[in-house]
């Protein structure tokens, strides 16, 4: 590969932003290209080839990912163009060559700037050298730094290109079906095995019932052949649902030309009859599961076509979205693409329907009126898509209405009964539409007041519950200081009789000179201190009248009045004798 000699310039988008390259002795490298490949590996040889000439950092994460969306989809971001025109020579006479490494951009490049531009050859080794050494080659930017820049932008670019929305989830209805058909399939295999391996022991089984999970939960229930008796009649009507079939069954065990079975094989047998039964349950539980997802994603198609047809759609074409792409005439044959391709191929007949083929209205056709109603089925199915995919209150009145309209064009196809024309039952869809759409819009209104009231409700409760527990922690306070230790009363009601003959004054010494006759009332005395605490001050001359009452005068003491009272000073038994003698 030759270049020419016009100055060449290489374009580099990094996470941290966009870098433009100086590409030295041009001439040379086009030549000499294999040295090129080699020189890449070695930082000192690869910067006498290239030189940063530019660098623009991204101011934020939000830019970062805005711009490389915009490369992704080969569309020329305005910070890029501004960058550009800023750092390449455009008006000159010669204009300069731009390398880089996506054709895509490239090709927006050459449209929006006119310039040259270059990719492959000697830019995609260059580019890779960026690669290897970019974070030596401009200041400022250490490996760590360029690896978290690339990180961070790598998991917001997934994440805006995901596009999963939880209420409109069409990925799980996609899983479903394709669950659903492999449960299918598993469950006619595994069927199949147990009627092979049963049918040693019962061979007479298989002619009576068909139906493989019946089948399965009649090979569990009955076992051994030679067991079933009169008693097990009942639960096998409750399995066949037919009282012929279940004395057909029992008649059957007696006349039988099987072998014997071991009692081993036997458990082995209704071991695996078991799993088939749980795995038949599970599709069931399964089925219903697709069927409530498509009324929230789809519920018009699903009105329309039956849900399992519909979701068979949705999952051909990749999305809901997708399928409202489609035209009529690809929906009419989707799933047909190999007899569509053949019959191109051979210059045959091409197919006249596809998946809409399980639908029951082209099995209710005739034979020469099956194409034309695949035909206006496809056309219905599109109409339906769309509505779902655009509209924001999911309804099944449009798909309630194009069935009707599906009904019509069959018995007209048979009977020559005229349809009613399209424009009236779309005006009559659009107004049940917009009642329906009003009425939910009233419950919601209706489920957000209670809601609302509820909040209200319980901050008030919180609210009421906080002052409960204050109160209950002040009473808790209150009753912990009221219970006071034996020990700790006894050195309080010491402390205040001390305190009580320092403050009384020497002429009330005579009043109280006999000692108490019993120790037991001082203790009682301690215990009628809280009791008499509050009572008003107008009781001190009750007191005063009634000396020989300790009680009370000791209450006097406690309530703060010791000027004309004062308790007794506890007497030892020594001052007792003493006082006995003289």
């Amino acid at each position: 590969m030759y270049l020419s000699q016009v100055l060449l310039h290489v374009l580099f988008e990094h996470a941290a932003g966009y870098a433009l390259f100086a590409v030295k002795e041009v001439e040379e490298i086009g030549m000499l290209l294999p040295q090129v490949e080699e020189s890449v590996l070695s930082i000192g040889k690869f910067n006498s080839m290239v030189s940063l000439a530019a660098f623009f950092p991204f101011k934020s994460a939000q830019a970062a990912l805005e711009n490389i969306n915009a490369i992704s989809e080969g569309v020329v971001h305005a910070d890029l163009k501004l960058f550009l025109e800023t750092n390449l020579a455009l008006s000159g006479k010669k204009k300069p060559s731009l390398g880089v490494s996506d054709a895509k951009i490239g090709a927006a490049l050459q449209e929006e700037l006119n310039i040259s531009i270059q990719t492959g050859g000697v830019v995609a080794e260059i580019t890779r050298g960026i690669r290897l050494h970019f974070h030596s080659l401009v200041k400022g930017l250490t490996s760590l730094a360029a690896s978290k820049a690339q990180l961070g932008l790598g998991h917001s670019y997934s994440r805006a290109k995901v596009k999963f929305n939880v209420n409109r989830a069409d990925n799980m209805i996609i899983q479903s079906i394709a669950l659903l058909d492999q449960l299918d399939k598993d469950i006619n295999t595994f069927s199949m095995r147990v009627r092979e391996w049963y049918g040693y022991h019962f061979p007479e089984l298989i002619k009576i019932v068909s139906e493989n999970s019946m089948y399965c939960r009649l090979a569990q229930l009955i076992g051994n052949r030679k067991e079933l008796t009169e008693e097990k009649l009942e639960s096998l009507e409750e399995v066949v649902m037919d009282s012929a079939k279940a004395q057909a069954i029992l008649e059957a065990s007696r006349s039988s030309m099987g072998m014997d079975i071991s009692p081993i094989d036997l458990i082995n047998i209704e071991r695996f009859s078991n799993r088939v039964v749980s795995l038949a349950a599970y599709r069931q539980g399964l089925q219903e599961y697709l069927r409530s997802k498509m009324s929230q994603v789809a519920p018009n198609l699903a009105a329309l076509i039956g849900e399992v047809v519909g979701a068979r759609l949705i999952s051909h074409a990749g999305s809901l979205t997708n399928l409202a792409k489609y035209p009529a005439s690809t929906v009419q044959i989707l799933g047909a693409e190999k007899a569509l391709f053949r019959a191109l191929k051979t210059r045959g007949n091409t197919p006249k329907y596809g998946l809409i083929f399980h639908s029951t209205f082209i099995g209710r056709a005739a034979a020469k009126n099956k194409g034309r109603i695949s035909r206006y089925l496809a056309n219905k199915c599109t109409i339906a898509s769309r509505i779902d995919c655009f509209s924001e209150l999911p309804t099944s009145v449009f798909g309630d209405k194009l069935r009707e309209q599906v009904e019509e064009r069959l018995s007209f196809y048979e009977t020559g009964d005229v349809p009613r024309k399209n424009v009236d039952v779309m005006k009559e869809a659009v107004k049940e539409a917009s009642d329906v759409a009003a009425e939910l819009k009233r419950k919601l209104e209706k489920k957000e007041k209670k809601r609302l009231k509820r909040e209200k409700k319980l901050k008030k409760l919180e609210a009421n519950g906080e002052a409960n527990s204050d109160a209950e922690a002040e009473a808790a306070e209150a009753e912990n200081g009221a219970e006071e230790s034996p020990a700790k009363k006894k050195k309080k009601r010491k402390s205040e009789a001390v305190e009580a003959v320092a403050e009384q004054p020497e002429g009330n010494g005579t009043e109280q000179a006999d000692p108490p006759k019993k120790k037991k009332k001082r203790k009682s005395d301690a215990d009628g201190v809280e009791v008499k605490m509050e009572e008003p001050e107008d009781n001190a001359t009750e007191q005063e009248e009634f000396p020989k009452k300790k009680k009370k005068l000791k209450t006097e003491k406690v309530d703060g009045e010791p000027a004309t009272e004062t308790p007794e000073m506890p007497v030892s038994g020594k001052k007792k004798k003493k006082k006995a003698a003289e």
